[in-house]
């Protein structure tokens, strides 16, 4: 019963526009042309006044102002602007605060953020071409979350007591207290807002990159964007580090260690840039970040 009324409840999601589906598709077909992206977006007013207002912003640092959504694409790039707008639509769910996972007012979207921000460095460096996706699957992994919030709150002594004595990670206790994880819950939310199955998979594994074909990266980036957040305690909540982690994910990228502290201090400005954007003053940030 507990399962059934989980998925009801997501229903009470604010769902994302039909044009953020269309944005990620052109995003990613190689065919596609920054004026395919333009024709989507310019008839949008919401989309449109939100990216002209941060591409005008002192934190992007244009020479000049932009009028148009043209000349967003052909100063940012078809890859920055799709993030933008994924960045944009995704706000108003996760904001709020998810009692749970014990995380205040704006730190699951801190988190969130925080991860797309590193999967967008990391595929930059391996896989230009799907940065919007991967970006868009770090974004979006733990919507699930935002719905299993009230019943983890309600079962939590049982899900960690699941932790420490039958030794599985959360989102393994997770599932076997409530019959679906935060991850396949996502995975399922995504699907039923029309995305692809490659996103939402992405959403779904991304706890376990051992589940990643052998040349694949990028579900091993989607899950170390998340790693890396969690180990420099950004939006860390109740569930804190009880996951499980997979070293080869990471030798995967074969990055050095100097990029991926470059990559690490990279994080701190951009997401403090991002913030900025968005309207978060600097006394609400957590954990120092």
């Amino acid at each position: 019963m507990t399962l059934k009324r989980i998925l009801e409840d997501v229903d009470l999601l604010e769902p994302m526009a039909p044009s953020a589906h269309r944005v990620l598709q052109i995003a990613g077909d190689p065919k596609s042309a920054v004026t395919d992206l333009v024709e989507v977006i310019q008839y949008d007013q919401a989309i449109t006044a939100n990216l002209l207002r941060i591409c005008n912003s002192a934190g992007v640092g244009l020479c000049r102002e932009i009028h148009s959504v043209k000349q967003a694409a052909a100063y940012l790039g078809m890859e920055k602007v799709a993030c933008l707008v994924m960045l944009g639509h995704s706000s108003a769910n996760l904001r709020k605060a998810q009692e749970g996972y014990d995380l205040l007012e704006g730190e699951l979207w801190r988190h969130s953020v925080a991860s797309a921000l590193i999967s967008q460095d990391l595929a930059e460096k391996r896989v230009p071409k799907m940065v919007p996706l991967l970006f868009t699957a770090a974004l979006l992994k733990d919507i699930g979350k935002v719905v299993l919030s009230r019943y983890v709150k309600d079962l939590f002594q049982e899900i960690i007591a699941e932790v420490r004595e039958g030794r599985l990670s959360f989102v393994e206790a997770e599932k076997k207290i409530l019959g679906i994880d935060h991850a396949e819950l996502g995975g399922r939310i995504v699907e039923r807002w029309r995305f692809n199955e490659t996103l939402a998979d992405l959403i779904r594994n991304h706890h376990t990159p051992d589940k990643a074909s052998p040349q694949d990266v990028s579900l091993p980036i989607v899950y170390l964007g998340d790693c890396i957040c969690m180990m420099l305690g950004i939006g860390l909540g109740s569930d804190g580090l009880a996951y499980r982690y997979y070293a080869q994910a990471a030798d995967r990228l074969h990055f050095t260690e100097a990029d991926w502290q470059r990559s690490m201090i990279g994080l701190r400005e951009k997401l403090a840039t991002v913030e900025a954007l968005v309207g978060l003053a600097k006394e609400e940030r957590i954990h120092g970040v």
